[in-house]
């Protein structure tokens, strides 16, 4: 059964088939953000392999996330022909909304490095070492920026405009399936274990559901903001298998013992601790009543 999200506003435009938006998502993403690529390879911002080059190279990639936020903000306006307010920026507060995730998110990311660390995965190696440099400082509060940009625009993208045109033209367990499927695919790596693969999943699946409750993406866009930055610049551990380069803001953490625990090179994505919060998490909000009209509360509040 057909229904709806964000928005009853009819498209007046094209509404690709479920199974073909994914695969367009992944065109749209390929075409906006590979000019941007290449000019940080050519220029020398990122790695072989892909993966930003020091605190640099993250703040440079909002250039390319920009590009395919604008890509999909087109594809909403001029070939739906819907607003973007039917793709997730509803209702109002947004500011608010973007606030409250952004301090769940660094909640909730804390409380893994902390659990993490009492169960003997981390070992602290040094306290707010950031604050002997301001220049450092100066660059976490340009990666908090950069993945102001970055995470705002992967969940416009996957939350918003793909998990609305699945449940458009199809229903919402498809709706979370597709997006969150397409989402694990762009994330994919060949050097991923399956344990990342499912662990990509289940952040989607929690995203959706968030999205579903709140009825806007306003929450979750800050909570993936503050989710990001703040394992990357508060404990100097990789953020998807991510490093930052830069000194830890709160306490530089070294890790110990398995993998399982910690996250190994993944960080601490990669731990049980954040598979097991982020499936109870999603769990809660499945089971909780989603919110009505285009002013729902978002999670926490």
């Amino acid at each position: 059964m057909t229904q709806m999200i964000f928005s009853d506003e009819p498209a007046r435009g094209w509404i690709a088939p479920s199974l073909a938006a994914p695969l367009i998502c992944v065109f749209i993403l390929v075409i906006s953000m590979l000019p941007g690529d290449l000019a940080l390879s050519h220029f020398g911002f990122t790695e072989p392999m892909g993966e930003p080059r020091g605190p640099l190279g993250f703040f440079l990639m909002l250039a390319s996330f920009s590009a395919l936020g604008l890509a999909v903000a087109g594809w909403v306006r001029w070939v739906e022909k819907r607003s973007l307010a039917s793709a997730g920026l509803c209702g109002d507060g947004g500011l608010g909304k973007f606030l409250v995730g952004l301090a769940v998110g660094i909640a909730m990311m804390g409380a893994i490095v902390a659990a993490i660390a009492l169960s003997g995965g981390y070992r602290v190696a040094d306290l707010a070492p950031a604050f002997a440099s301001p220049a450092a400082v100066g660059w976490i509060v340009l990666l908090l920026a950069g993945f102001g940009v970055q995470a705002s625009v992967e969940e416009f993208v996957f939350r918003g405009w793909l998990f609305s045109t699945g449940m458009r033209r199809w229903n919402m367990a498809a709706a979370f399936i597709l997006s969150s499927a397409a989402f694990t695919f762009v994330h994919f790596s060949p050097r991923a274990t399956l344990a990342e693969v499912v662990m990509t999943f289940i952040f989607a699946i929690f995203a959706c559901a968030w999205v579903r409750r709140a009825n806007s993406i306003w929450g979750v866009m800050g909570w993936h903001v503050g989710w990001n930055w703040f394992a990357g610049a508060g404990f100097d551990v990789p953020i998807t298998g991510l490093d930052t380069g830069l000194p830890a803001l709160v306490v530089k953490m070294v890790p110990v013992g398995p993998a399982w625990l910690n996250g190994g090179g993944e960080g601490p994505e990669g731990s049980v601790f954040t598979m097991a919060l982020l499936a109870v998490a999603a769990l809660w909000l499945l089971l909780a009543k989603k919110q009505h009209g285009q002013g729902g509360s978002e999670p926490g509040r």
